[in-house]
């Protein structure tokens, strides 16, 4: 991307409306401007002459000299002037922005975050928490479509105990898109180490299942939650059916349950539901068809992923979109899933999960090798996915190559990185569909015909 590409992106950013402060600002000067004007040509007209400078001239004359009074009176201007429209706007903001914010930048970054792309983000897992994360802070316009085919822990414990749908991805993304992240992320983590059937629970499982027996059904618990957590987007379950996510591996055997899918030791040929069907959010599908970007991964590829491709209609719809499609692919192979996988492989996977829908226009992968923590992988199994740039041109998918991980206990996608690096992609989209809109030449006088 070209330096004066960057720039142009950056004032166009700058220029984007904030609370309408600059468009009511310039209308107020245009205002002052002519009322004063307005007034002066009153006053000649009936002759009065205000003798302004000479009355000043006289009262400060013992303070400044008279040739330093231009710079002195503009300087002193500008300074009330700007004091006066910054305490003008805390005003403003004090009285009517939400949770009682008196921050002006604050409030306007609030409202530019508003106004930020449309970005619909499908996945599960801590991928997709990590993801949202990132984008939060440069748009609040996400949807994340979230997988609930988890059958382990606390999330298949409430299922089986319940009848709901699990819990636990969904409980994360809330968590990721709340306003005060560490103190519901503290919250909403905490797990019950002692009492009968509690123990091992979450809190956050355990409140989005009390919110699910307030509401009535599962969608409407994550919509009052998401208002009290003053979430920053929206989460939606790609589905409200209950169905569990079997494999076929190689040798023809079926796996049953999520769990036991990434306990497998076999090569998975594909993933499918039980039963076979599973109907859409209607908000999803909305929110596909509206979205500039659509956003998959990270995350376990056949167990995170794939679930929500596997629900009717959204693979179909994702191809239908005009929002730019992209797939964030693994870092590492996962034991058990994709053993050997390059990124060409998980590309593949995808179109067939999604019953070979073009869902992917562009993929991003690492540039830099993990260092730290390879071999302890390679012992686990576990190695960096090889990037087949050939292969994943042939299948019509571009590569976008950047360093988006960090090491600390493990490796993962570095949430501030990769967010960026999403943004950057749907910028030069943005930028091109623009171009191509306002460039394309009109047909001549053959093509009418």
């Amino acid at each position: 991307m070209s330096k004066r590409f960057t720039r142009s992106i950056g004032l166009a950013r700058w220029l984007q409306p904030g609370l309408g402060v600059k468009r009511w600002l310039l209308l107020a000067f245009l205002g002052a401007a002519l009322f004063v004007n307005g007034v002066s040509r009153y006053l000649t007209d009936e002759g009065v002459t205000l003798r302004v400078n000479e009355f000043v001239d006289w009262l400060v004359a013992e303070l400044f000299p008279p040739a330093y009074l231009s710079w002195v009176f503009m300087v002193v201007g500008a300074l009330l002037v700007a004091l006066g429209i910054w305490r003008w706007l805390n005003a403003i903001v004090t009285a009517v922005a939400p949770h009682g914010t008196s921050d002006v930048i604050g409030a306007i970054r609030e409202r530019r975050l508003e106004r930020g792309y449309k970005i619909l983000v499908v996945g599960g897992g801590t991928g997709l928490s990590t993801m949202l994360r990132g984008l939060k802070k440069i748009s609040t316009n996400l949807t994340a479509v979230v997988t609930v085919s988890d059958d382990g822990g606390s999330s298949g414990r409430l299922q089986k105990e319940l009848g709901v749908l699990p819990p636990g991805d969904i409980r994360n993304c809330l968590v990721a898109l709340a306003d005060d992240e560490a103190l519901v992320t503290e919250l909403f983590g905490y797990r019950f180490q002692g009492g009968e059937g509690l123990s091992g629970h979450s809190f956050g499982n355990l409140f989005l299942a009390a919110m699910t027996g307030i509401t009535g059904n599962f969608d409407e618990a994550i919509k009052v939650s998401s208002r009290v957590l003053n979430v920053k987007g929206r989460v939606l379950p790609s589905t409200l059916a209950i169905a569990r996510l079997c494999a076929k591996l190689t040798d023809g055997s079926i796996v049953e349950g999520e769990t036991n899918i990434t306990k497998t030791h076999g090569t998975i040929e594909s993933v499918f539901l039980d039963p076979p069907y599973a109907a859409p959010l209607d908000e999803v599908i909305t929110a596909i068809r509206d979205a500039d970007a659509i956003v998959l991964g990270p995350g376990s590829l056949y167990t995170s992923i794939m679930p929500n491709l596997l629900i009717d209609r959204i693979g179909r719809e994702i191809e239908a979109a005009s929002a730019v499609k992209i797939y964030v692919c693994n870092v590492m192979t996962q034991p058990g899933e994709t053993d050997g996988y390059t990124a060409s492989a998980h590309v593949r996977a995808l179109l067939r999960g999604a019953g070979g829908a073009h869902i992917c226009d562009v993929t991003v992968v690492n540039d830099e090798l993990p260092h730290k923590l390879r071999e302890a992988y390679a012992e686990e199994g576990q190695l960096p996915v090889q990037v087949d740039e050939e292969a994943l041109a042939a299948l019509g998918v571009r590569v976008v190559r950047a360093n988006v991980i960090s090491e600390t206990d493990t490796v993962r996608h570095d949430s501030d990185r990769l967010a960026a690096v999403v943004v950057g992609i749907i910028d030069e989209a943005v930028a091109e569909r623009a171009s191509y809109v306002r460039f394309r030449p009109s047909p001549g006088p053959a093509a009418a015909t």
